[in-house]
């Protein structure tokens, strides 16, 4: 959690209660344009000792921690555009990827504190990406969305339809009582659970932080319609006309002749010749005179 104004962190005490070491920030909250610079500032008591060792680490929205200064001197990522200085750390250049936590960490006299300092780097919102269907049929969930990767801090979300704005609860508003939707202006997300025909419209979607102008996406219409029963019907009894068609086709066919009959489509066995053979059965190649002539 972070406090605005003067931060300590209280380490150690001696038994006397009089020596304390510490860590304080001044600003635990700082924010800064893109592209501009920034000053995160971090001092310590005396109790560390004049060798008291300072390290600055950074972490970033996703939770990955790198070093920005390490053995008193800017990482790589860093070298060009971060200095140090005695109780402070400057930006002269902020980017996108600066958003984070930094924790200013003091190490000395077998003590150890660190405090924590969040930099907020402010981004204008772009023209933000919106998802909207063309044509939804009555009765089925529809979602739509809205979206901004650029903006710093992450945008909020605003919904319009035929240029009017949704409200985020449409039931305390006399002319939105009979609307159903769903708005969430953190992700800009528009949920119609059960579309109507009263949901049909233009719809945009804004994207705004206290960064920069406002930006709207272009709007979209979004046509909402009955299922088409007579259509399906018309294309039922279309199909059954064909079917109908074609059975009386084969039957006429059939009746005229124009068909081949089952007789007539079964193959014709094939016959082989086979000449009686001159010779009798008894013995192979022995001739027998079959009839007698008289000359």
């Amino acid at each position: 959690m972070f406090v605005s104004g003067l931060v300590s962190v209280f380490l150690f005490f001696h038994a006397t209660g009089v020596e304390a070491f510490t860590v304080t920030t001044s600003n635990a909250n700082v924010r800064s344009k893109v592209n501009e610079g920034a000053d995160l500032y971090c001092t310590h008591s005396a109790d560390f000792g004049a060798n008291a060792r300072v390290e600055w680490k950074f972490r970033d929205m996703k939770g990955s921690t790198t070093y920005v200064i390490f053995d008193g001197k800017p990482t790589t990522p860093y070298a060009d555009r971060v200095i140090r200085s005695d109780g402070m750390l400057r930006f002269t250049k902020v980017i996108s990827k600066d958003n984070g936590e930094y924790s200013c960490e003091v190490s000395g006299n077998q003590q150890f504190g660190q405090v924590n300092i969040k930099l907020t780097v402010l981004v204008p919102p772009s023209v933000p990406m919106c998802r909207i269907p063309t044509s939804v049929t009555t009765g089925h969930s529809v979602l739509l969305s809205c979206h901004d990767a650029q903006g710093s801090p992450s945008p909020t979300y605003k919904w319009y339809k035929d240029k009017i704005p949704l409200p985020e609860d449409p039931s305390k508003f006399p002319a939105f009582k009979n609307y159903t939707y769903k708005i969430n202006p953190l992700n800009g997300n528009l949920e119609f659970p059960s579309a109507s025909l009263t949901d049909t419209g233009d719809y945009s979607c804004e994207a705004m932080n206290d960064a920069g102008p406002v930006q709207r996406c272009q709007a979209v219409r979004m046509d909402v319609r009955n299922i088409n029963t007579g259509g399906i019907v018309a294309g039922v009894i279309v199909a059954l006309l064909a079917l109908a068609l074609l059975g009386f086709g084969l039957w006429y066919a059939n009746r005229k002749g124009y068909l081949p009959k089952k007789s007539e489509s079964k193959p014709k066995p094939s016959v082989v010749y086979q000449p009686t053979s001159e010779y009798g059965d008894e013995g192979d190649g022995e001739f027998r005179q079959k009839s007698s002539f008289v000359v």
